[in-house]
C-alpha cells in the first residue's frame, strides 16, 4: 500500500453507483488505495479486473462484508484496519443500500427489517467500529443519501417505529424512505459526536440505470431530471472534495446539483432527540442485536 496514496474504506462499491465512483477514480492519475467490503469477492474482483487500472498507482483490497450480519461487520472492520495498517484513513465511503419490503423475519434474529439493517444499522455500527481511527485521522465521511428522505410516511417520525420493524408489511418505497431518513439522522449524529471529522451526506440524483433504482424502485430514464450512472457517480464524488461548507453545521446534505439542501427541506432530521433515539451506542447495538454474549 502506497504511503502517498489516499486511503479509502468503502461499502456498496462492488456494483452500481459505488462501483462507478471507484472506477472513475481508478482512471485518474492521483493514487488511491481502496479497501472495499463485498459479499461476492470473486465477482467483484472480476469486475474490477475489467477496468484494467494502473496497479502501480492504485490498489484494491476486497474484504468480505455482509451488511445483513452485524458479526460480519465486526470482522470487516478488524480486517479493514489491518489492511490499512499505520496509514491515514482519508475517507470512509458509505454507499451500500437496498430496497425491499418489510416482509418476513429480520436478518439473524433482528427485530428490524433487512433494508433497515443494511441501509442504516450495520453502517452505523461500522462507524462505531472505526470511530477511534476516524477521529485520529480526521477522516471525511461520505454518506450516500437520497431525496427519498422527504417521503417519510405521513411526515411523522412515529411511523418509523412501525414501518422499519421486521414483518411490518410496509412496502418497499415506504421502507426505503424511512431507512434512508434514519441514515440521515445518523449523518447528523456523527457530525455531532465526531467533531474531528467532516461528515457529508449526498444525493446522487434520479439514476434509473441501477438495480436499486430501476428494478427495485421502478424508475426510468424517461423521467424528468433522470441522470446516467456516470453522472450520478460525479454527483457523489463532489462530496469527496467539496470544501465550501455552509456556516451552519446542520446543513450536512449536498443535492445532486451541488448545492446544500436548506434546513427547511431536512428540518425533520434536525431533532437531536430523534437522532439519539435511532443512533444507538455500540454497546446498545450489541445488546439489542444479541452480540454481547
Amino acid at each position: 500500500m502506497s504511503a502517498t496514496a489516499k486511503n479509502v474504506i468503502a461499502t456498496g462499491s462492488s456494483s452500481g453507483l459505488g462501483f462507478e465512483v471507484i472506477k472513475q477514480l481508478l482512471e485518474k492519475s492521483e493514487p488511491y488505495n481502496f479497501i472495499i467490503g463485498a459479499r461476492d469477492i470473486e465477482r467483484t474482483q472480476a469486475a474490477f479486473n475489467e477496468v484494467k487500472f494502473d496497479t502501480s498507482k492504485h490498489t484494491i483490497s476486497l474484504v468480505p462484508l455482509d451488511l445483513t450480519d452485524l458479526r460480519s461487520v465486526q470482522l470487516f472492520a478488524q480486517n479493514a484496519l489491518t489492511k490499512l495498517g499505520p496509514n491515514k484513513l482519508d475517507l470512509l465511503f458509505l454507499c451500500a443500500g437496498m430496497v425491499a419490503s418489510a416482509e418476513g423475519p429480520g436478518p439473524h434474529g433482528s427485530q428490524w427489517c433487512t433494508s433497515y439493517v443494511v441501509n442504516h444499522l450495520s453502517q452505523h455500527y461500522l462507524l462505531h467500529q472505526l470511530r477511534e481511527t476516524l477521529a485520529a485521522c480526521k477522516s471525511r465521511i461520505v454518506v450516500v443519501s437520497s431525496g427519498a428522505i422527504r417521503n417519510v410516511r405521513n411526515q411523522d417520525p412515529k411511523t418509523l417505529d412501525v414501518d422499519l420493524k421486521a414483518n411490518s408489511g410496509a412496502d418497499r418505497g415506504v421502507v426505503y424512505s424511512a431507512s434512508k431518513f434514519v441514515q440521515l439522522l445518523g449523518a447528523h449524529y456523527w457530525r455531532r459526536t465526531l467533531p474531528e471529522c467532516r461528515v457529508v451526506a449526498v444525493s446522487p440524483g434520479l439514476i434509473p440505470d441501477t438495480k436499486l433504482a430501476g428494478k427495485d424502485l421502478g424508475l426510468t430514464m424517461s423521467m424528468p431530471d433522470a441522470k446516467t450512472v456516470p453522472e450520478g457517480a460525479q454527483n457523489l464524488l463532489r462530496a469527496w472534495t467539496v470544501n465550501d461548507f455552509p456556516e451552519d453545521p446542520e446543513q450536512v446534505m449536498l443535492t445532486s446539483w451541488g448545492e446544500w439542501w436548506s434546513k427547511d427541506v431536512i428540518k425533520m432530521s434536525l431533532d437531536t432527540a430523534l437522532q439519539n433515539k435511532w443512533c444507538l451506542s455500540r454497546d446498545e447495538i450489541e445488546r439489542v442485536e444479541g452480540l454481547s454474549a
